[in-house]
């Protein structure tokens, strides 16, 4: 099925469903897709300050929290990011994600 809305910035395509009240987003970051030069220039701040929750569908994201953590999501990973970090792709596969926080799904990476 088509997606309810979709959003494409540099190297990104957020698909967002509504499901009732909820909004849930399939979110494909692209190999070399770097948070800083791809969704910064969008939403005009220095680190991502969305809340994400979600699960990783295919490829690799390495996430670098404000308090100096770093973590590297593959596919079947659970994640939960608070505002604050940086992200980018690892290697040569699109990364893929499903976000479940309805906030999330209707504001990130839209300008």
């Amino acid at each position: 099925s088509s997606p309810d809305e979709l959003r494409a910035p540099e190297k990104t395509t957020m698909e967002i469903v509504n499901v009732g009240s909820v909004k849930v987003a399939r979110l494909t970051a692209q190999p070399g897709w770097v948070w800083s030069e791809c969704i910064a220039p969008v939403v005009g701040t220095s680190s991502c300050q969305a809340h994400h929750l979600g699960v990783v569908q295919s490829g690799q994201l390495r996430v670098d929290h404000e308090d100096g953590s770093s973590e590297t999501l593959s596919p079947g990973d659970v994640y939960q990011c608070s505002p604050g970090h940086q992200a980018q792709v690892v290697g040569d596969e699109p990364c893929v994600m499903i976000e479940f926080d309805s906030q999330t799904a209707a504001t990130f990476a839209k300008d």
